[in-house]
């Protein structure tokens, strides 16, 4: 395939985002608008339509469309799935109500667990068991089944999924369910937990499953409107969107597995980010992004975004650490490693009864927004109060398309939290921000620290609208040395989008001890994973030569609950790679846990297969170089707050687009551009590269 135009799309809380990238000549486009949360597509089409017009492009001349959407993380969190129905193996239909026994606080006596997604009326169970092996203890009563489906229609599901008892093992009866539930509800979407997530531990296979039903024809109605659209517009392009694992599948795809992209807006920014490293030679680098809603942080180790199957949707702050919040819903697919927490642009600053200014999670989102909008919005926010302290220009918003009122921004954070605290405008202004920083710098530990990872060994890369005006006092916090801002970063995760390849993830269950015996069977078992990834990347138009297949292992001590995953680096599989393999994982059990076993057997839990198409990836374009007097970047002066200084202080106010490459600046100085603002506090300085980035380090 050969393009000549790249288009990603990304859609956040606050802003959708745009960028258009020139194959030939490697010139990048972007454009923001604001997001529409009653109907994400206006955004995505609005947004669309605009970067063209103003690239003078015809639909017709876009070869490559990528798509990050929070549309189905939003129908979970929200609540709004489609009405779905659920069967499972008989007794078991008090699965959902049971869930975990495990909590996010122990001692919590006011904990609730999560509404199920499926009503307890609308869970039945069919006739049928199998044992662990896939044995068949009691046979599928096909006639049962058909009077259960009779209900069902009674309903007015839109969905339905499947959950038996051991269908990883054997997925007999579950499809033979299958087979029968579609020819009886042919306008239902039926999910089978053996196609979306093949693995033991009914609970989560279940929950998996549920929500890929309960998503379906809201993801599929979603796409389908923007793929109509673009179809009437002349675009004829093959349409991909991002999944939670940081490569794209199709819309079709997309439609049938939605739950594979609940992380797909987030995941976008982590491959940015990654791929930008392995374009500046960093292989060890933590993302932060910072939209208007929330804060995400993901860590990139030896060049390789970090993935988790121990994810969990809907909790107060999405999180990876095995389960541990417990205050969601868990789903069993592959997820890109992140920490994400309510802390955007938009989060709302707020006194509780104890008289405590506190931040979020709370968002005043695209509408009404901040209260310096305009649009109505009366709470204080993070804007707000960056705005309060000179830290934004009022008249240079999203390169002066919005004019912020600074008054407003003042009056919000007088009357919401200044006034009920006693306190000066300004010092509650920064401390929203100093709240913020604190929440957002516990999110960055979570990622590196309590992962066994030094956060001094790493890069900061801060991007999202808002994150360049936080990175720098963030690293300061975590002693980290550079921070990395990239050019337009507030529409990077964009890039992210245009800059992965085509994936389809695979796993099976496969439970026994690791050692050379039973090599054959593990490799018989990859070979048939190999072939469905090789089958599918076909339908996708993928020639040979653009096939990679990872093979990985989920390992485990005997009688530990949870399990590390590993790579395999010998596709082969000599026998020599068991013991390689074993000699990691006492390795990675250490620096993960703090301790390893080398003595104890370890157990082999799942096979898991990665097939990925290749596609190339966008090329970065030089800015112009030569020696550059700083000064001649300058746009004005501003007062502006650093608590360094004591108070505000006269700050130059660097074009970012009229540096040059080897330029440097020192602190304090802000560098605005037209999608964020990036701010370098007193005693740091910035050196511009030859892609025009930012890399921010103490002065010398």
């Amino acid at each position: 395939m050969s393009f000549t135009h790249r288009l990603g799309v990304d859609i956040g809380g606050t802003f959708t985002d745009a960028t258009l990238i020139d194959e030939a000549t490697g010139e990048v486009r972007i454009c923001k608008v604001s997001s529409t949360p009653d109907d994400p597509s206006q955004g995505f089409l609005e947004a669309t339509e605009r970067i063209l017009q103003e690239a003078g492009l015809p639909y017709a001349d876009v070869g490559y469309v990528v798509h990050g959407t929070t549309v189905a993380t939003n129908a979970i969190i929200e609540g709004k799935l489609a009405p779905t129905g659920f069967v499972t193996t008989d007794g078991f239909q008090d699965m959902l109500e049971i869930a975990r026994q495990i909590r996010p606080s122990l001692y919590d006596v006011h904990f609730e667990k999560p509404t199920p997604l499926v009503p307890r009326h609308r869970c039945f169970g069919a006739t049928e068991r199998l044992d662990a092996r896939g044995n068949v203890v009691v046979p599928l009563d096909e006639d049962a089944l058909r009077s259960t489906a009779e209900v069902l229609q009674a309903e007015n599901i839109e969905s339905l999924a499947v959950c038996f008892l051991h269908s990883y093992v054997n997925a007999d009866h579950e499809r033979r369910a299958g087979e029968i539930l579609r020819e009886a509800l042919p306008d239902v979407r039926i999910s089978l937990s053996s196609d979306i997530a093949p693995e033991f531990r009914e609970y989560f296979r279940a929950s998996t499953t549920i929500i890929n039903a309960g998503i379906q024809p809201i993801v599929a109605r979603y796409l389908d409107r923007i793929e109509h659209r673009l179809r009437e517009s002349g675009l004829s392009a093959e349409l991909l969107i991002m999944q939670s694992s940081g490569g794209v599948f199709t819309f079709a795809a997309a439609a049938d597995k939605p739950v594979y992209m609940v992380e797909s807006g987030p995941a976008a920014g982590v491959i940015a980010t990654s791929f930008l490293g392995e374009k500046l030679g960093h292989t060890n680098l933590i993302s932060f992004d910072m939209g208007g809603t929330t804060a995400k942080t993901g860590l990139i180790q030896d060049g390789k975004p970090g993935v988790t199957k121990d994810y969990e949707v809907g909790s107060a702050a999405s999180s990876s650490e095995h389960g541990a919040k417990a205050g969601g819903y868990p789903i069993r697919t592959p997820v890109i490693d992140l920490v994400e927490i309510g802390a955007g642009g938009g989060s709302i600053a707020w006194v509780d009864g104890g008289g405590v200014l506190r931040v979020g999670p709370q968002s005043a989102g695209a509408d009404p927004g901040p209260a310096a909008y305009g649009k109505g919005g009366r709470e204080p926010t993070i804007t707000d109060a960056n705005l309060v302290l000179g830290r934004i220009d009022p008249r240079n918003f999203l390169g002066g398309e919005l004019e912020l009122d600074v008054e407003s921004a003042r009056t919000a954070i007088e009357e919401r939290c200044a006034g009920r605290l006693g306190m000066d405008v300004v010092e509650v202004a920064h401390g929203i921000v100093e709240i913020a920083n604190a929440a957002m710098t516990g999110a960055l530990r979570r990622i590196s620290v309590q992962r066994g990872y030094d956060p001094r060994d790493f890069v900061l890369v801060g991007f999202g609208g808002a994150g360049p005006l936080h990175a720098n006092r963030l690293a300061d916090e975590l002693e980290i040395p550079r921070t990395l801002i990239p050019m337009s970063p507030g529409i990077f995760s964009a890039m992210g989008l245009l800059s992965t390849d085509l994936k389809h993830d695979y796993s099976s269950t496969f439970v026994t001890r690791l050692d050379e015996t039973v090599l054959t069977n593990v490799m018989q078992e990859f070979e048939m994973m190999e072939a469905q990834g090789r089958a599918a990347l076909e339908q996708d138009q993928v020639d040979e030569q653009r096939m990679q297949f990872v093979r990985q292992l989920d390992l485990r001590y005997f009688g530990q609950s949870y399990e590390l995953t590993l790579s395999i680096e010998d596709p082969n599989m000599r026998p020599d790679e068991m013991q390689r393999v074993s000699e990691r994982f006492h390795h990675e059990h250490e620096r993960v846990y703090g301790f390893s076993a080398a003595d104890e057997p370890i157990e082999l839990v799942n096979l898991r297969l990665t097939a990925i198409g290749t596609i190339a990836k966008p090329s970065l374009r030089q800015i112009a170089s030569g020696d550059q007097d700083p000064s001649s970047a300058v746009l004005t002066t501003r007062s502006v707050y650093f608590a360094e200084t004591g108070g505000f202080v006269d700050c130059p106010i660097y074009d970012r687009y009229q540096f040059h490459a080897n330029t440097t600046i020192d602190g304090p100085a802000i560098v605005a551009e037209m999608d964020s603002t990036t701010l370098i506090h007193p005693g740091y300085k910035a050196s511009v590269d030859d892609i025009g980035n930012l890399l921010i380090s103490k002065a010398d």
